[in-house]
């Protein structure tokens, strides 16, 4: 079973790894899953406070 995909610069969900609209690869739209052991948690959290 395959999972789904969205394309980002089209916004269309899809099961394959190549969008057929615009030809631009798919991502994975979950975000990953949380642990409380979460090794770069800190790095993550730092980027998205410079990033705004």
């Amino acid at each position: 079973m395959e999972k789904i995909k969205k394309c980002l610069s089209c916004d269309e969900y899809l099961l394959k790894d190549i969008c057929g609209k615009c030809g631009e690869k798919t991502v994975n739209p979950k975000p990953p899953r949380y642990s409380p052991e979460d090794r770069f948690g800190e790095y993550r959290r730092k980027q998205k406070e410079y990033s705004k």
